[in-house]
């Protein structure tokens, strides 16, 4: 059973290994009931307790360092050779505590894709990507987000009330992806509740994997024998001379990565707009710009609250800590974007700043945030246009999310507006 966790923290285990193996009751669980309600509560915890690095338990009861650090995070995103992305030399997983089926190997486990690779394996298999997302990009993204943006609010219109969440962001970016990666519409339902369940964890995450890959092994198939002008066939032709097993992991990643932050990304900007009346009011007006109010949500509530995973390669000090050689460490990047040694006072205004941790860093920083910007940006105009007289259907204070290891995404976001007659 897991330990319930202690309001003003749990006692750590001092300098080196997070924890000592079958001692696990003393750490603080990042997933879980616990976990899902207050997980800014928990990092403040960890932080008053252990500083900038603390010693946590993911799924599993697996041990991590969690980085909670802003300082401490660029440290690790900046310097691949200390902190590899390569989960190979993780030692829990070398040494047999912890399956190759647990959902946790989902998040940080070892794939032939970019994420999981250094040096030129990297930059090949990355290059890949980013040219195919530039070229989805410069074939008018914008239009494909208009056409399903507008259908989904075709369904509410009328009815004078909706729920942004479960009818408009949780579902709108996927449908997009479906267009650029060449699927077929009807996939996009489906596969965003899959690729949510992935990111969730549990029992569940590994079977819904599975469907993922299901699905991309037909589209590739699919595809080599009838290309089109979509992302798919841009890896399959691209001149980094992706094999089979490349071709399907980077599928696998652009395709969970980019709708599950872009998705959750447009909650949280339409929710900021609807709980600051000046911020709506100055969008509309044209006085305040959407990408300034992109970049505060990205400050306060990153897509991303915890970015799985880097491994120590070396034994080394953080933070006052000593980790060892082949440790897991996460990234608080919700964590780091408020720490008190940075940003003192967390009301200040940020417009302009992009030194936000929101997008991770150095060689690994996300190369789809074109694509994630145009989805949002376009998401938001046209559903101002479209609602007039949109408005929050309930007390800010009654907005509610729920917490996983990896995101906070909020539960439901209620207006209400003018009913458009057909």
């Amino acid at each position: 059973m897991n330990a319930p966790l202690d309001d003003a923290g749990t006692p750590g285990t001092g300098g080196g290994c997070p924890v000592p193996h079958g001692d696990t009751d003393t750490l603080t669980r990042l997933y879980g009931p616990q976990a899902s309600d207050d997980p800014h509560g928990i990092y403040a915890r960890l932080r008053a307790r252990h500083g900038s690095v603390a010693p946590v338990l993911l799924e599993g009861d697996v041990p991590a360092w969690l980085v909670l650090g802003y300082r401490e995070n660029r440290r690790v995103l900046e310097n691949p050779r200390q902190f590899t992305r390569d989960s190979r030399i993780w030692r829990d997983w070398k040494e047999g505590r912890v399956e190759d089926s647990s959902p946790l190997m989902q998040m940080v486990g070892w794939r032939p894709d970019c994420v999981s690779q250094e040096g030129e394996a990297h930059r090949r298999l990355r290059a890949a990507v980013t040219d195919n997302l530039q070229a989805a990009a410069g074939r008018g993204i914008r239009r494909h987000v208009t056409r399903f943006a507008n259908k989904q609010i075709d369904a509410f219109a009328a009815a004078g009330s909706a729920d942004l969440v479960s009818q408009y962001a949780e579902y709108l970016p996927m449908l997009v992806l479906t267009r650029l990666f060449g699927l077929a519409e009807g996939e996009g339902r489906r596969l965003a509740h899959s690729c949510a369940q992935v990111i969730k964890g549990g029992e569940e995450a590994v079977a819904h994997n599975d469907r993922i890959m299901e699905i991309l092994g037909d589209l590739a198939a699919r595809k080599r024998v009838e290309p089109g002008a979509d992302f798919t066939t841009g890896l399959l032709s691209h001149e980094a001379g992706l094999d089979d097993g490349e071709i399907l992991s980077h599928l696998r990643l652009v395709l969970i990565a980019a709708h599950t932050t872009t998705s959750n990304l447009l909650a949280r900007v339409l929710q900021l707009l609807l709980t600051h009346p000046s911020h709506l009011t100055g969008l509309v007006s044209g006085q305040l710009n959407i990408s300034a109010v992109v970049e505060e949500v990205m400050w306060n509530t990153p897509p991303l609250s915890v970015c799985p995973g880097r491994f120590a390669t070396a034994d080394l000090e953080l933070g006052g800590r000593q980790v060892k050689a082949g440790d897991l460490l996460v990234l608080g990047l919700a964590a780091g974007n408020l720490d008190p040694e940075i940003r003192p006072d967390a009301s200040t205004t940020l417009h302009g700043n992009k030194a936000h941790l929101a997008f991770s860093g150095g060689s690994h920083e996300c190369p789809g945030q074109g694509v994630g910007q145009a989805i949002i940006e376009t998401a938001v105009d046209v559903l101002l246009h479209r609602l007039h007289g949109l408005r929050l259907a309930t007390a800010p204070d009654e907005l509610t999310s729920t917490a996983s290891t990896w995101e906070s995404r909020l539960d439901r976001l209620p207006v209400e507006f003018t009913p458009q007659v057909a």
